[in-house]
């Protein structure tokens, strides 16, 4: 009887949807444009995501530069006293043999020539201690610059978990979680807080998070955030002109987030809605439980990585 009266609901949700055909064309083409919108944001967020893996492994490089060049340094200053050492003994040597004989004379001539080539080996090597002590000092500097950014954007990014973990304090864990993952802040919200079954519109629930999530992120100015649809592998069980299967669907759910957090203050040009289907699941769909927990949205936070890139091209 449940079933009946659902089917008879959507029967007639469905057949008010029927749209002249003007303003099918108009959804039509804002759905390609959403599409073409969508796969320029991908293209741009997998730039974003290479420039931050580069941008990791520059700076691992230059820590091991860095080391490699304290060890130098080092390795320079203990040969620098040996030279020294050296140079002290033979002209000591140098002023004993200016008193003694002239059968000492080739002696003499043969010590003054090392002692000369000990004094330049000695000048150069001085002079290369100075370059390192100057190279060494200026990538600690760097370092140090590169350390404290990062620290200043990983306090950025906790503060702003714990900013929205507080905003969200009344929602179940099971309708919603917020981590930390490799520099960005996830906020995975549950189908059920957010939509009905094949639905695309967010329920009363849902909109109160959103709106609160908005809140906390509407003055934030320095992230991208990324809003990501994700389905179960089983298909829709109602077709239409504008939605086709679960990527069309999780494409409009993400649009729709994105829409309520627009309204709640979010900057338009730090948001893209994205789509993913049933292709990123978190688990396997071998169990009702399992697609529960992939029927999801995923909200992606990515702190703004100007200032790290600024400090790189400086190398």
């Amino acid at each position: 009887m449940k079933k009946l009266i659902v089917l008879t609901v959507v029967s007639l949700l469905f057949n008010s949807c029927i749209v002249s055909k003007k303003k099918f064309d108009d959804m039509l083409a804002q759905k390609v444009k959403t599409e073409s919108e969508l796969n320029d944001k991908t293209t741009e967020l997998d730039a974003l995501n290479k420039n931050y893996s580069k941008l990791e492994g520059d700076f691992n490089q230059l820590k091991k530069d860095t080391l490699d060049l304290g060890s130098s340094l080092r390795q320079n200053q203990k040969k620098l006293a040996g030279l020294e050492a050296e140079h002290d003994q033979l002209n000591l040597m140098y002023k004993n043999l200016l008193n003694n004989s002239g059968k000492l004379n080739r002696d003499l001539t043969q010590q003054q020539q090392q002692l000369l080539s000990i004094q330049q080996n000695l000048e150069k090597t001085r002079r290369e201690n100075d370059s390192l002590s100057t190279s060494l000092a200026e990538r600690e500097k760097k370092v140090n610059e590169l350390e404290q950014v990062l620290a200043n954007k990983d306090k950025a990014v906790q503060d702003l978990k714990a900013r929205i973990s507080n905003a969200l304090l009344n929602f179940k864990e099971s309708d919603l979680t917020v981590k930390v993952k490799n520099g960005k802040v996830y906020v995975s919200l549950a189908e059920q807080l957010l939509f009905g079954s094949g639905s695309i519109e967010v329920d009363k629930k849902g909109v109160g998070a959103l709106q609160q999530l908005a809140k906390a992120l509407k003055d934030q100015k320095d992230i991208t955030i990324m809003v990501e649809g994700h389905t179960d592998n089983v298909p829709i069980s109602k077709k239409s002109a504008y939605m086709q299967d679960n990527w069309d669907l999780s494409v409009m759910r993400a649009t729709s987030i994105t829409k309520i957090l627009v309204n709640g203050g979010v900057s338009p040009k730090q948001i893209v809605p994205a789509g993913k289907g049933e292709y990123t699941p978190l688990v396997a769909n071998d169990t009702p439980q399992n697609k529960q927990k992939n029927r999801r949205t995923e909200i992606i936070i990515t702190p703004d990585l100007d200032e790290l890139f600024k400090i790189l091209e400086t190398n």
